[in-house]
């Protein structure tokens, strides 16, 4: 079996992607997905993407773990897709395409993606951490500083912890470095280990932050140990809408795995 490929990143998060359309891809197979996202005896990535047919959208996105499971949401994921959309002519600079979480608006100019979020009715604001659900849940924790901390280790005690029950959530570590900029780690589940960045991750950061007054500002910067995205967003009630996910998304190579 040959599987044909291309392999994207976005700020250090990458992604195998895969066009589906003629539905060839066994998604059931947990197994061959796991292989595939292996960094050693497979491609290697954080997660594999496959793109589907949608008669209601420009296209589907169907999103996998590097555990092999299909998931939840995924920011970068998502801005990536879009990028593979284009490159093979699906799209041109704005697309309107379906998640596990609903419908998606992006728009592409040069190697940037600026994805739309799901509008955040609510933030639970507790003493030592904020939980958003923005396509996936996260937890964010303000911390002293992120140099040199475990964040595989710390990460996997919340996420496995009583907070959250079996599913789980992914973990944010976050350092405000002034009004508009915050610096983040996380750790996300499925992958169970950190990444250089999650989309989905920053964007719940910027809004903890501006949940807890750490800014007041509508537009924020996020540095990641994979690069820099941004987020903008609008103050809906008790939650937040208009909420867009900034930041590059580029093809690394090309390439047919053989099985």
């Amino acid at each position: 079996m040959k599987i044909h490929f291309t392999k994207y990143q976005g700020t250090g998060n990458d992604f195998i992607m895969i066009d589906n359309r003629a539905a060839t891809f066994n998604k059931e197979n947990t197994e061959l997905i796991a292989l595939l996202c292996d960094r050693r005896f497979g491609i290697g990535a954080d997660g594999l993407i496959l793109l589907e047919n949608d008669k209601n959208a420009d296209f589907r996105m169907v999103y996998f773990n590097s555990d092999g499971r299909e998931s939840s949401m995924c920011g970068n994921g998502g801005r990536c897709l879009v990028a593979f959309a284009k490159s093979l002519g699906i799209v041109g600079t704005n697309t309107r395409f379906t998640a596990v979480d609903g419908e998606h608006e992006a728009r592409i100019s040069g190697d940037e993606v600026s994805l739309k979020m799901i509008d955040v009715p609510a933030v639970r604001i507790e003493p030592d951490f904020v939980f958003i659900n923005t396509g996936s849940p996260h937890h964010v924790a303000i911390v002293n500083g992120l140099e040199g901390m475990d964040v595989k280790s710390e990460g996997a005690k919340i996420r496995y912890s009583n907070l959250y029950g079996t599913e789980g959530s992914n973990v944010n570590f976050a350092v405000p470095v002034s009004e508009s900029h915050f610096a983040v780690r996380t750790y996300e589940r499925g992958v169970e280990d950190e990444t250089l960045s999650c989309g989905t991750g920053v964007t719940a950061v910027a809004l903890a932050m501006h949940a807890l007054g750490k800014t007041h500002r509508q537009e924020v910067q996020l540095h990641t140990p994979g690069g820099t995205l941004s987020v903008r967003f609008q103050t809906k009630g008790a939650g937040y809408s208009d909420i867009w996910l900034t930041g590059p998304a580029q093809a690394v190579f090309y390439g047919e795995f053989s099985r």
